[in-house]
């Protein structure tokens, strides 16, 4: 006599269902205490810009005005700060670019070259496979490796598209909505609090 599979509960639409705190006020309220601590950082003045509908500022207008970072390019910034710290992610995701000037070029390439230009990042294999697995499927969904659609969908449907990839969890999912799509999350880990302290672009 073979067992029913026990059904498993539909999924949540929150990561932490059973966990009322923080609540938006709450984050609203940490966010705008470190703020009045730390100032605002000067590298993502372009994402405030953005936010607002604005092109430029006073402070750029003897300057090229800053390009803000794509929505691919944070996510991959994102996976690859998983377990180390931002400032050797950003040279993981330096590396990257260098070796690599399209993400195409990173799904095509079959050997081990993505592995060694992340290492210094750490758990180099695992995140070249997550990364390549992800841009795959990006590719084998829209036609084209970008992800810029992203900021015409609501949170839950963002949630919805980035959580389908290995290795993109809520925690990851949260941050690229903060930081690259100007869209009201709140990632919480020790890591992202760091994070907050020196580069909410809020």
């Amino acid at each position: 006599m073979t067992r029913k599979p026990k059904r498993k509960p539909p999924p949540s639409p929150e990561p932490y269902p059973d966990h009322p705190s923080p609540s938006p006020a709450q984050c609203l309220a940490v966010r705008d205490a470190l703020l009045a601590f730390h100032g605002f950082p000067e590298e993502f003045a372009p994402f405030r810009r953005l936010r607002l509908g604005l092109d430029s500022s006073p402070e750029d207008k003897d300057g090229p005005p800053s390009t803000p970072p794509t929505v691919l390019d944070g996510l991959v910034t994102t996976l690859l700060s998983q377990n180390t710290t931002d400032a050797i992610s950003r040279r993981a995701f330096a590396a990257l670019k260098s070796a690599f000037p399209t993400w195409d070029q990173v799904v095509d390439e079959e050997g081990k070259r993505l592995e060694d230009a992340i290492r210094c990042g750490g758990l180099a294999a695992t995140k070249a496979a997550r990364i390549r697995a992800m841009l795959r499927g990006v590719r084998e969904r829209r036609g084209n490796i970008c992800l810029e659609y992203l900021r015409d969908l609501s949170v839950d449907e963002v949630k919805t598209e980035l959580s389908r990839f290995k290795g993109i969890g809520p925690k990851t999912v949260a941050c690229v909505l903060m930081f690259y799509l100007q869209k009201d999350d709140f990632p919480v880990d020790t890591h992202v609090c760091g994070t907050l302290c020196g580069s909410c672009p809020y």
